[in-house]
C-alpha cells in the first residue's frame, strides 16, 4: 500500500500527451542541429575547392610563363620578357644623294582673270561664245546693237567736216589780210581780228574731232572682244537682253589658264634657306601634287614671293608659274606646293621604317653578327617616304625595320624576309 500510494497516479491521456510533445520537440532540436552543421560543413568544402583551385591557377602560369636561367636582354633572350627571337625584316644604310624639300599647302591662282561689263546701255544682238570655250585675244564674244552709235557717230563726223571748212575759209581770209596789211591796204586790227578768229575755229575742229573719237569708242564697244587668251565661264546674258552702262551686271568672264600659277604659303622657320638659294638666282623646281599628296600633277618654276610676313599664321606666300599645257591645273584648285629646296650629296640613308622616335629624340635599332640588336641615336636631317638622311650611323649597317614592340638593347632577333634592303639614291625628300 506504501507503494501504491506514493506512485504518482496522473490520467493516462495526459502523460502520453505530454511525453509525446516534449519527444517531438527534442527531436525537432536534434534535426536542426544537424542540418546546420551539415551546411557549414558544405559552405567550407566550396571555399576549399576554390581556394585550392586558385592556387592551382597561379602555379601553372608561373610555370610555364617563368624566364629561363640567362634570358632576357642583358644575356641576348629575347628581350621585353617573350620566349624565342623578336622576328624582324632589316634593310641597309647606304650614301647617296636626296633632296631636301619644303612642302605647303597651294591654291592654283591665274595669272589674270578678266571680268567684261557693259560700257553702253543696248541691247544685246548676239553671244559669239560656248560656255567652257577656249578663245583667243581678239576673239569676238558679244554684240550690241551698234546703231545709235553709229549713227551718232556719223552725225559727229558731220558736225566736224563743217567745222574744218568753216576753219579753211577762215585760214584763207587770214592769207588775204596778210597780204592787204602788206601793202597799207587794210588796218592792223582786222588783221588781228582774223588771226583770232583762225585759232576759234581750230579749236572748234578739235573738239569735233574728239566728240568723233568718243562716239568712235563706243561704237567699238558694241562688239566686245577677249583681250587674253583663256577661258570662258558660264553664259550671263543672250540675245535680247538689255545691258546698261555703268550696271555691275557680268557679261563674261574670261581666266588665263596657259601660264598659270600656283600661290603657297611657306613657314617662316623656311624662309632663310629659301633665300639663300634664291640669293644664286637659281630657278628652284616645284612640284604640284594632288589633294591626296600621292601624284605630281605638274612641275613649274618658283617666280616671286610676297614681301612681308603674314603675322597671324607666320607664313609668306610664295608664287610659281607652271606652264599647264595639258590643262593639269585648274583656277583655285587646292594643291600640295613641294618646293625643293637643295640637294644634299654624299648623305647617309636610311629606311624610313628604320628610324624611331622616343619623343623627339630618334634611334634606330643596330642588327649584330649574333643576331642581336643594339640602340643607336641618331639626327634626322631630312626625309622622305622611303629613306631618310641622319647622322649618328655609318654606311653599311644592318638595321631592324619591323617588330620594334619587342626589341630593347640586347635583344635576339631572327631576321625574315631575304636580304636586307639597301636604301638607295632618292629624288626628294622633305626638310623637317
Amino acid at each position: 500500500m506504501a507503494l501504491e500510494d506514493s506512485r504518482d497516479i496522473r490520467p493516462h491521456g495526459e502523460d502520453r500527451g505530454q511525453s509525446s510533445e516534449t519527444q517531438g520537440r527534442n527531436m525537432g532540436s536534434t534535426a536542426g542541429s544537424t542540418v546546420i552543421v551539415e551546411e557549414k560543413k558544405s559552405h567550407g568544402m566550396l571555399w576549399a575547392i576554390l581556394i585550392a583551385g586558385a592556387l592551382l591557377a597561379v602555379f601553372l602560369v608561373y610555370t610555364f610563363t617563368k624566364p629561363t636561367a640567362g634570358s632576357g636582354a642583358a644575356a641576348g633572350g629575347p628581350g621585353r620578357g617573350q620566349n624565342g627571337p623578336a622576328a624582324i625584316t632589316v634593310g641597309k644604310s647606304t650614301t647617296g644623294n636626296i633632296n631636301m624639300y619644303v612642302d605647303a599647302l597651294g591654291t592654283v591662282t591665274p595669272i589674270t582673270t578678266i571680268t567684261l561689263y557693259s560700257q553702253i546701255t543696248g541691247i544685246v544682238m548676239s553671244v559669239h561664245y560656248r560656255e567652257g570655250q577656249i578663245v583667243r585675244a581678239g576673239d569676238p564674244l558679244v554684240d550690241i546693237d551698234p546703231r545709235p552709235y553709229q549713227a551718232t557717230l556719223t552725225q559727229a563726223e558731220g558736225q566736224l567736216l563743217h567745222d574744218q571748212g568753216v576753219l579753211a575759209q577762215a585760214q584763207m581770209d587770214l592769207t588775204r589780210y596778210q597780204t592787204a596789211y602788206a601793202r597799207n591796204a587794210i588796218a592792223k586790227q582786222i588783221l588781228d581780228d582774223q588771226e583770232k578768229a583762225v585759232i576759234q575755229d581750230q579749236g572748234t575742229v578739235q573738239a569735233d574731232q574728239g566728240t568723233v573719237n568718243y562716239d568712235k569708242v563706243e561704237l567699238e564697244y558694241c562688239h566686245i572682244v577677249s583681250p587674253i587668251n583663256g577661258r570662258v565661264g558660264l553664259r550671263l546674258v543672250d540675245p535680247g537682253n538689255t545691258v546698261f552702262s555703268g550696271s555691275s551686271s557680268t557679261l563674261v568672264v574670261i581666266t588665263q589658264l596657259q601660264p598659270i600659277t600656283v600661290v603657297f604659303d611657306v613657314a617662316e622657320d623656311s624662309l632663310p634657306q629659301v633665300q639663300t638659294e634664291l640669293k644664286h638666282d637659281e630657278a628652284m623646281r616645284v612640284d604640284a601634287f594632288d589633294r591626296a599628296n600621292e601624284a605630281i600633277i605638274a612641275t613649274g618654276k618658283l617666280t616671286s614671293l610676297d614681301n612681308e610676313i603674314d603675322t597671324t599664321t607666320g607664313t609668306v606666300k610664295f608664287r610659281a608659274n607652271f606652264p599647264n599645257q595639258k590643262l593639269e591645273l585648274f583656277p583655285n584648285q587646292f594643291v600640295n606646293a613641294r618646293l625643293m629646296v637643295r640637294t644634299l650629296d654624299n648623305a647617309t640613308l636610311a629606311p624610313t621604317a628604320a628610324v624611331q622616335y622616343n619623343g623627339t629624340a630618334a634611334f634606330v635599332y643596330i642588327v649584330n653578327a649574333n643576331n642581336t640588336v643594339k640602340v643607336q641615336p641618331v639626327t634626322v636631317v631630312t626625309s622622305n617616304d622611303n629613306v631618310t638622311a641622319v647622322t649618328g650611323v655609318n654606311p653599311g649597317v644592318t638595321l631592324a625595320t619591323s617588330g620594334f614592340d619587342r626589341l630593347e638593347d640586347g635583344a635576339s632577333v631572327q631576321v625574315h624576309g631575304g636580304k636586307p634592303k639597301a636604301s638607295g639614291t632618292m629624288g626628294g625628300s622633305t626638310a623637317p
